[in-house]
């Protein structure tokens, strides 16, 4: 089981908001044996960083560096990266808990049972498979609950800052004809030193040099990815400054261009955005091309569902009525819709559901479906929205090239946009809350 798709594993220890929470730091109690229990490093607000979240963090971190074959930095650098991340993220989970954003028992369960089907195993097998890991499960539990929370915080924090207009998704989508990056996909890799738009002239001074610096050490032959942990103030930091693979679209904009005119192994100049100063490594390119054709399908249905009133013997014995009557040329399967159905999306055009992919449907409606014949209805059958028969009217393949490109350039403007968002939004959090760092 690989922990980073948890994102976190913390242990994770409430302790509620008291006075002196400095002095309860200097005072945290002792066994009979005298020894520590825990400590207080940070002051967040009103919350805590704790010690034993630090260490669990230090151990994780850097079994999955060396599992990288990425050299360790010194414990004081991965330390403080790992002590500023903890906090932006007890800064993101009170904020989180402010705004009243809250994470249901459904949502994380389909996290839980994404995570085990990604890893060949059963959701009732991940609790063992977990503590075969030496992760408490419970604890695994709370800790995604905390990821999914931030996230929805930044989707709602961060998108919302991001408007895109039809004439500049038509300008992109005209820019990208001519860019050499829109057919390829790159693996880079980026460090960022931070810079508040309204720093003083001394501080970019210094910000610009240590820049410089770091493009030298890294043209040098350093490597990278330690110079990304130790100086990064980017959220892939500790992931050695990695970005991944990116379509070229989809490439922070202040990258995209500098990107493009690179070479694999290339470490690109100094990069000055409203974050700070940026510097990225090319390490791979690779070409993606072609026209998409999908499969649709053409389904009209009608749907009635189960009350007190009507349970699901009555319902589906009406539904096999109106399917005889349709079949005998004695009713009209659109009119029957528009009458009946109780699917309002579609019952006001007759219960059509125009041309679609089969997997947009649940796996119950689309398994009957996909087995009719061309103008078959089906027998009535259930799903979780109700009993249903459904009309096949038709199949095919559908070249979504330009739709797909269209939806595609949406996505990568706005993924473009998203990074640099989301970096000076986790500044103006931080600046704007209380920390004391205790050591």
């Amino acid at each position: 089981m690989q922990r980073k798709l948890l994102g976190l594993v913390l242990v994770t220890l409430v302790l509620g908001a008291a006075p002196g929470l400095a002095a309860y730091a200097e005072q945290v109690p002792l066994s009979a044996r005298g020894t520590r229990l825990d400590r207080v490093v940070a002051i967040v607000n009103d919350g805590v960083v704790l010690q034993s979240e630090l260490d669990t963090q230090m151990t994780e971190t850097k079994n999955r560096l060396k599992a990288q074959n990425i050299a360790l930095p010194d414990d004081s650098v991965l330390r403080k990266q790992l002590l500023d991340r903890l906090v932006l993220e007890e800064i993101q989970a009170q904020r989180a808990d402010k705004t009243g954003i809250h994470v249901s028992d459904e949502q994380l369960n389909a996290a839980l049972e994404d995570i085990a089907k990604r890893n060949n195993i059963g959701f009732a097998d991940l609790p063992e498979r977990l503590a075969s890991e030496g992760i408490d499960y419970a604890t695994y539990r709370s800790d995604m609950k905390r990821e999914i929370q931030r996230e929805l915080l930044r989707q709602r924090d961060v998108l919302q800052r991001i408007s895109i207009t039809p004439r500049e998704l038509e300008q992109y989508m005209d820019r990208q004809k001519h860019t050499a990056s829109a057919n390829n996909e790159y693996n880079v890799s980026h460090i960022l030193l931070a810079v508040a738009q309204d720093a003083p002239p001394a501080k970019v001074a210094a910000a610009r040099q240590k820049g410089e610096d770091l493009i030298k050490r890294a043209r040098g032959g350093e490597d990278f990815a330690q110079l990304a942990i130790a100086n990064s103030a980017s959220q892939t930091a500790l992931n050695g400054g990695s970005l991944g693979w990116r379509k070229g679209p989809e490439l922070p904009t202040f990258l995209a261009d500098t990107v493009g005119r690179m070479q694999p192994g290339e470490v690109s100049d100094l990069i000055q955005t409203a974050s700070g100063f940026n510097i990225v490594k090319l390490n791979e390119i690779r070409s993606i091309a072609g026209s998409q054709l999908i499969q649709q399908v053409h389904l009209r249905h009608i749907l009635i569902k189960t009350t007190e009133v009507q349970d699901d013997a009555t319902v589906k014995a009406k539904l096999t009525d109106m399917r005889n009557r349709i079949l005998a040329g004695t009713a009209d399967f659109a009119v029957l819709a528009k009458a009946t159905s109780e699917d309002p999306g579609s019952a006001v055009n007759g219960g059509d559901l125009g041309w679609t992919k089969p997997d947009v449907f649940v796996p119950e409606f689309t398994a009957v479906a996909m087995a009719l014949k061309d103008n078959e209805i089906s027998q009535p059958f259930k799903s979780e929205y109700g009993w249903h028969i459904v009309q096949m009217l038709g199949r095919r393949q559908f070249d979504n090239t330009e739709t797909a490109a269209r939806d595609a350039a949406y996505r990568a403007l706005r993924e473009s946009r998203l990074d640099e968002t989301t970096e000076i939004w986790l500044q103006e959090l931080k600046d704007d809350a209380y920390v004391e760092i205790l050591g």
